[in-house]
């Protein structure tokens, strides 16, 4: 999509439904001061609601129920929440955005901060997560499985697991609560509108799910169960560029090389819960959640890595340039890597919960909570090289190429990259070259990391009902054992017999790929996994440094106690409710990793430990002040914090020795250097500020306007410190005079601040005039600033995942079982955390984006069809590229990815 329609789309659609939300309040706020407040509300309470008006009201009345500044999102039925992501349903709430991976809503961003930044719980337990760190991959959970998603946007004592950012706390259903039989199931078809790009696969897949509700012996035990199944499949044009050098002595830049892709992904998750929950007498009640889901994601990547400008071709004279940008050329004598590449992750996700409520007498209720959660997941990350020939021998290609509005190249090439007599299994640029194992250099990498994530805890608390402002006490404690622990291999590929080249077996050949989209109508695509399954290649070890240092166990032991008080009365008039408390949090950390040096047969290893404990004191305040009119001001105080990320508490260290320097006494000429984790980093830490008001037109609309600063006392940054080499190895000549050196490591750092401010409105047009009777719109908006300076000398520094503005947009009309609904969520441009080389993590600037989604809909609500909908969806309507650029020129485009429209078409029926 051209990018400057995509923003002026968005500028129009935040401005059009500003006015909307405007005129929305105004008229709202009259008819509520001219109506009969006890009828209207009478008549509101008898009106049942279902679908996509059920969903918001189920919504508003979270939000205003709770004692804290809270979004939610709320199932419209038993097994429909209104996005086939729950991410998506989570990005869509005031304030929040998600991050795109191949796609799909993945990770959340809560006022600008990064996923690490935010906590996940299920049923109010903390969540272990399936990437790398802490932030939760929310994919991971179907929405068909679960009743609502409430985030946290200000903590009180009693919240256990609360994140510096927030907190999203996803919930399944209360079978009790719920107090009727239910049992629903829901099928769809779905297609990507891209086709499949690459051959052999399919741009089809398939969605299931099964939920059942219900209670026995007179109501004293409750039981839900629920299954969901999904095969969905995922396409792209990737387009990525290495970055643009000099070309010239004007200072003209150009591109130094290419890494396109086109990608097909078929993502399989099996998820399922179950909730017994039990009742036998007034003194007793538990409930035990289970929660299990299998992941699995193949993609196939297949694309020509195009060396450029950093290579041995050579820039033809005769190029144009615009603006210091080279934009139409030649090169010739490029050497093209023929890349057939696929990724396999297998995960599970295990939680299980156990509730117990003694009720001790008619004011006193004890309550133990027993919990555990576990992540499993395997990589499997797999480049197969091929080309014309070793480097230095064999056909080069001339190639024209024309870069266009997108920053993506148009290719014209003079070899036939599908010809299988051509194209055969080599290392055209012979990359990892060593005399010893890969003379030619390597035909290919296999990189296959492991993590294992485990926590469990236990917490134990009471409450005491009591008369007066204070209405009650709650105080506890939890202690909680978390360990993650990241394994990885990594492998060179060599064609068995070290030949320079080797025919490309039929039997794992599956035919031509097309490049059209940069240019290059194909190439000779075959089963990676294939050669290696049929022994094509010998897998030779990586066993240098810097892959040793990748593996790291992290440890933590939290305990934590609490102690809240609810508030409930009268000041000057006005009805104050709300909380004070403060929790205590002792932290236990430690790590274990390796210090490694060198490559080959000269590495040198040693086992490194560390860690620290630390305590912290977080009170909290949340005030409610209850005016006319159901109006409400809220006020939050808190201090928050966030651990660290996992990678950067590891104790694994790259160093160096110099032992031409091993004399000095200089610790600034030191023989030793190094870089890598710190098991000593302590938390982010922030005091936090908001201020709300909300008006609210009984349980079906409201506006609120918000207000938040958060002063962050502590950032986590890389510095040069002093680091003490005592015991590690020499790698060869005397003993050195010095065992110091510099090394660069995280630390902590001075802080910053962020602020924002944010408006909402939820409106049906019924309550505007009886001619919009079924329409509504949701708006929200937010802008936030920061600043953060972790160095003082050092400039202001974006907040990964910052987006300045958001909005979102959504506009229905429900009616006489016929629904239609349009969303459209903005993000302005944002520092994105992006894979980089060997599957590390990057951090880029990402275009601002406005992603569009529909749906129209049908339910049946008489006659012998009752119970049954029908259900058409699209997400990324308008076909909303992902960008990524450099040095604050969006010309200089790194990635830009082309995902296509998914359709979505299906039914569900409800007994």
């Amino acid at each position: 999509m051209n990018t400057q329609f995509s923003r002026r789309r968005a500028w129009l659609m935040a401005g059009g439904a500003t006015g909307l939300a405007l005129a929305f309040a105004v008229t709202g706020s009259a008819q509520a001061q001219t109506a009969t407040p006890a009828a209207d509300d009478t008549k509101v309470e008898e009106v049942v609601v279902t679908g996509i008006r059920r969903g918001i009201e189920g919504a508003i009345s979270l939000k205003k129920s709770s004692t804290s500044i809270v979004e939610a999102v709320s199932a419209e039925d038993i097994g429909k929440l209104p996005d086939v992501s729950i991410a998506e349903s989570i990005a869509r709430l005031p304030g929040l955005t998600a991050q795109r991976l191949d796609g799909r809503g993945q990770v959340i961003s809560i006022r600008g901060l990064a996923p690490d930044f935010t906590t996940a719980l299920l049923n109010g337990r903390e969540q272990v997560s399936t990437g790398d760190n802490r932030g939760v991959e929310f994919d991971q959970y179907p929405s068909e499985l679960l009743s609502a998603v409430v985030v946290y946007k200000t903590p009180d004592a009693a919240l256990i697991g609360q994140g510096l950012a927030g907190t999203a706390d996803m919930q399944t259903v209360r079978p009790l609560a719920y107090g009727k039989r239910a049992l629903a199931v829901g099928a769809r078809y779905e297609w990507n509108d891209i086709g499949a790009l690459n051959a052999g696969t399919s741009s089809k897949g398939n969605r299931f799910s099964i939920s059942y509700i219900d209670q026995f012996a007179d109501g004293k035990v409750g039981l839900a169960l629920g299954y969901a199944h999904m095969e969905s499949p995922y396409q792209a044009e990737r387009w990525n560029a290495w970055g643009y050098p000099t070309a010239d002595a004007t200072g003209n830049l150009v591109i130094g090389g290419a890494k396109p892709y086109v990608m097909s992904s078929k993502l399989k998750r099996d998820g399922v819960i179950g909730v017994l929950e039990f009742k036998p007498n007034e003194h007793y009640s538990g409930a035990i959640d289970v929660f299990y889901s299998k992941f699995d994601n193949r993609q196939i990547l297949r694309g020509i890595e195009l060396p450029l400008y950093w290579s041995a071709a050579t820039l033809q004279p005769g190029y144009a340039s615009a603006d210091k940008l080279v934009t139409k050329g030649t090169f010739a004598g490029v050497k093209g890597v023929v890349r057939n590449d696929s990724n396999l992750r297998e995960n599970t996700v295990k939680a299980f919960g156990w509730n117990n409520k003694f009720f001790v007498d008619d004011n006193t209720t004890v309550t133990a909570d027993l919990s555990w959660s576990k992540v499993e997941r395997t990589d499997q990350i797999l480049e197969s090289y091929s080309g014309t020939g070793r480097s230095g021998v064999g056909a080069t290609d001339t190639l024209g190429f024309t870069m266009d509005g997108d920053g993506v190249a148009q290719f014209n090439s003079t070899l036939n990259y599908a010809d299988a007599n051509l194209i055969k299994l080599t290392s055209p640029q012979g990359w990892g070259t060593d005399a010893a194992t890969l003379p030619g250099g390597q035909d290919g990498y296999l990189n296959k990391p492991t993590i294992e994530d485990e926590l469990k805890a236990i917490r134990l608390s009471a409450k005491r009902m009591l008369n007066g402002p204070i209405k009650a006490l709650d105080f506890g404690v939890n202690y909680s054992e978390r360990g993650k622990t990241l394994v990885n291999d990594e492998w060179f590929l060599r064609v068995k017999g070290n030949p320079a080249s080797v025919a490309i077996p039929s039997n794992a050949l599956v035919g031509s790929t097309s490049l059209a989209f940069m240019g290059i109508k194909g190439m000779v695509s075959y089963d990676p996994f294939a050669l290696i399954g049929a022994g094509v290649y010998d897998l030779v070890r990586n066993p240098n440094a810097d892959v040793l240092v990748k593996s790291w166990n992290v440890e933590e032991k939290v305990t934590l106690g609490y102690v809240k008080a609810d508030i409930d009365t009268d000041l000057s008039g006005l009805n104050v409710t709300g909380n004070v408390g403060f929790q205590v949090v002792h932290t236990d950390q430690s790590s274990t990793a390796l210090g490694a040096t060198g490559s080959g047969t000269g590495v040198k290893s040693t086992t490194l430990s560390g860690g620290k404990t630390y305590t912290d004191v977080l009170p909290s305040m949340n005030l409610q002040f209850h005016l006319p009119n159901e109006q409400m001001i809220r006020v939050s105080a808190a201090r928050t914090l966030a651990r660290p990320r996992m990678d950067q508490m590891r104790a694994s260290k790259t160093f160096g020795y110099d032992p031409a320097k091993a004399a000095s006494t200089n610790i600034n000429n030191s023989p030793w250097s190094g870089s890598g984790g710190n098991p000593e980093l302590e938390p982010w830490r922030a005091n936090a500020f908001d201020v709300s008001y909300e008006k609210y037109f009984g349980r079906q609309a409201y506006v609120s306007l918000a207000g938040f600063y958060k002063d962050l006392k502590t950032y986590v940054y890389d510095q040069n410190l002093v680091f003490d080499f005592t015991g590690f190895p020499v790698t060869s000549g005397a003993e050195p005079a010095l065992r110091r050196g510099i090394v660069s490591t995280p630390q902590n750092g001075k802080g910053g601040s962020i602020k924002g401010v944010e408006f909402t409105l939820s409106m049906p047009g019924a309550l505007l005039t009886p001619a919009l009777d079924g329409f509504g719109a949701v708006f929200s908006a937010s802008h936030t600033d920061s600043k953060i300076r972790p160095n003082p000398s050092d400039p202001s520094t974006p907040i990964p995942g910052l987006s300045k503005n958001v909005a979102n947009l959504t506009v229905y009309y429900e009616k006489d079982g016929f629904s239609v609904r349009v969303s459209d969520r903005y993000r302005s441009k944002f520092l994105g955390e992006v894979s980089g080389f060997g599957n590390g993590r990057n951090y880029r600037m990402v275009k601002g984006e406005s992603v569009v989604d529909a749906q129209i809909g049908y339910t049946f609500n008489d006659g012998p069809m009752e119970g049954l909908s029908l259900l058409g969806q699209v997400n990324n309507l308008t076909d909303e590229p992902f960008t990524t650029y450099q040095n604050g020129d969006t010309r200089q485009v790194i990635d830009h990815q082309r995902y296509g429209r998914t359709f979505l078409l299906g039914a569900s029926y409800k007994f």
